[in-house]
């Protein structure tokens, strides 16, 4: 029997509207990839971070018209880039160029409309002038307070919440907002270039620059909220901009260091959690899911920070570390006494409660919990640590090994009311239940 022309139009319709929610989950994607670009981009144009985050909306927007029609693009990060683009020249057209600021970016852009989109993604991916990197140096810039670097650079780089860059930085939502704001407006009162400084420049910023690396890093590493364990695409950006600085400055052990340790932790990601999700332990974990190619470009990397002299540089510290575990066959292989020492003077040379808390862990591993215990208990009273999920879900465990099962249920139920992952509060609520056991 044949569907009549009103059954036929409606499945027309229905296939219509699936193709067209396909379109846009596909358009949102491909933005959520090219946004830290595109704003980095169009922040060196503009020299307003927020002007720029606009403009990166106004594109997305443009894209959400147009591609339904055309179709995603193949170069969808050229297409979105020279969209906003030409939104700068015809605002900049709008108001008459008033500002010789805007005329100055109309003139340049004329000559940059038409561009192909192929040369405005060659552009884009230049690694000497990467547009991204530029802009981490921007929000880096002396100008703006050192906790404010960090934040503003996650969030434009990152794309992370203002949330989740709270509890990166066991901070409060509008302390980090506050920062964020006051960041973008001291970048637009100073002029900062969008661009990657040179000379003696370069390496008195490079400091706060590595820091912000490392905290995109760990936030993709170990999600602080959310479903997910891991964020993968925050790990291979980190990593990105950790090549890219090393390609620059071959010479500074602490950026080898800051790579060769980004490289072997990333090493684990596929192996951190099992096929339901479920968070894996690194004692737990599977070694042959590790990445053999990442752990021989972080050995590499360390070896070359160290042949520098930079053996004694908290990067190249932390990167020693992970190389324990990467170099050991199996858990019970692992050289915990060697850790322990390397985490002794890792709290000498970067002193603070959360290098002090993975101590204690070292310690417990070394020898034994009740060495834990004493450590942990320490740095108990730390204003930094009170909400920390971490603390009590490494005493729990110390208190576990020690044969205090009760006590350590207790720590690991306090632990997952802390913790804003779901699958970190899961993995700590079934330690809990294991201790009833």
């Amino acid at each position: 029997m044949l569907a009549s022309p009103a059954v036929l139009a409606e499945k027309a319709g229905m296939a219509a509207d699936e193709t067209r929610d396909q379109t846009n989950r596909a358009i949102e994607a491909v933005f959520r990839i090219e946004r830290a670009r595109l704003i980095a981009s169009l922040a060196r144009l503009t020299r307003d971070v927020d002007r720029a985050e606009e403009l990166a909306q106004e594109a997305l927007l443009i894209a959400l018209t147009e591609w339904p029609k055309s179709g995603v693009p193949d170069n969808p990060g050229a297409w979105l880039t020279a969209a906003a683009k030409r939104r700068v020249i015809d605002g900049a057209r709008h108001h008459a160029m008033r500002e010789r600021k805007h005329a100055e970016i109309a003139r340049e852009l004329d000559e940059e409309r038409d561009m192909s989109a192929e040369a405005v993604e060659a552009a884009l991916d230049d690694p000497l002038g990467d547009e991204l990197l530029g802009l981490i140096f921007a929000a880096c810039h002396p100008v703006i307070s050192p906790e404010a670097r960090a934040a503003l650079t996650l969030r434009l780089v990152g794309g992370l919440t203002v949330e989740e860059i709270a509890r990166a930085f066991l901070s409060n939502e509008a302390a980090i907002a506050a920062r964020i704001t006051r960041a973008k407006k001291a970048i637009a009162k100073a002029g900062v270039a969008f661009e990657v400084p040179r000379g003696a420049e370069l390496a008195a910023r490079l400091g706060s620059v590595l820091e912000v690396v490392y905290l995109i890093f760990n936030e993709g590493y170990a999600a602080t909220a959310g479903p997910s364990l891991v964020r993968p695409r925050l790990c291979s950006e980190a990593q990105r901009l950790g090549r890219i600085l090393a390609g620059l400055m071959p010479e500074q052990p602490e950026v080898l260091g800051l790579l060769a340790l980004m490289e072997i932790q990333a090493s684990r990601l596929a192996a951190r959690a099992g096929p339901d999700g479920r968070f894996v332990p690194l004692t737990e974990q599977n070694r042959a899911r590790w990445d053999q190619l990442l752990i021989r470009r972080g050995l590499n990397a360390l070896d070359r920070a160290e042949e520098l002299g930079g053996s004694g540089g908290p990067y190249v510290l932390q990167a020693a570390l992970a190389a324990c575990h990467a170099r050991a066959r199996s858990a019970e292989e692992t050289d915990w006494p060697r850790i322990a020492g390397l985490y002794d003077r890792l709290g000498r040379v970067m002193p603070s409660p959360v290098v002090e808390l993975n101590r204690a862990v070292a310690h417990s591993m070394a020898f034994g919990p009740e060495a834990g215990l004493r450590l942990v208990d320490a740095i108990a009273d730390a204003a930094v640590l009170r909400n920390y999920a971490p603390l009590p879900a490494a005493r729990g465990d110390f208190l576990f090994r020690a044969g205090r099962p009760d006590e350590a249920r207790a720590q690991f139920e306090a632990a997952a009311a802390l913790s804003n992952n779901a699958r970190e509060r899961d993995f700590l609520l079934a330690r809990a239940a294991a201790c009833a056991e």
